[in-house]
């Protein structure tokens, strides 16, 4: 008993390991692991604003404009002004970021086939059930 939080801790230094080898073996040198639940939410949603992206991603708001300021930075989103409500300010991909996720969506798939290479598609499903009920703690 007790050693969940040392394997899911295992299993998360093996696969930001892998993303960033994939990253670099794609050419992305300008892009981390924790970049990735922002594009994401991105891919599925257009235009999000940052609270909804804190929500999605279960991070700080703080946590999440660091994020985004360095996917700014480099060319992968961009802000915008809602033109309804002045106070609201959307973030949505570049020309860059949509261009991207072929990549983020193949280096996705193989991470999700090494992580589960070894368990059938009950196990699979049974874990990820798990993982979010003990996230809901």
């Amino acid at each position: 008993m007790g050693k969940a939080l040392s394997l899911i801790s295992k299993l998360h230094e093996s696969g930001s390991r892998f993303i960033v080898e994939s990253l670099k073996a794609n050419g992305i040198m300008d892009f981390s692991p924790s970049h990735g639940d922002i594009l994401a939410a991105l891919y599925t949603k257009n235009r999000i604003t940052m609270k909804e992206i804190s929500s999605q991603i279960h991070r700080t708001k703080a946590t999440v404009s660091v994020l985004v300021n360095k996917l700014e930075k480099t060319g992968f989103v961009k802000r915008e002004k809602s033109t309804e409500d002045n106070r609201v300010t959307y973030i949505v991909l570049t020309e860059k970021g949509e261009n991207f996720r072929e990549i983020f969506n193949q280096i996705s798939k193989d991470l999700n086939d090494m992580l589960y290479k070894n368990l059938s598609d009950t196990e699979a499903l049974a874990l990820d059930l798990l993982l979010e009920k003990m996230l809901k703690g």
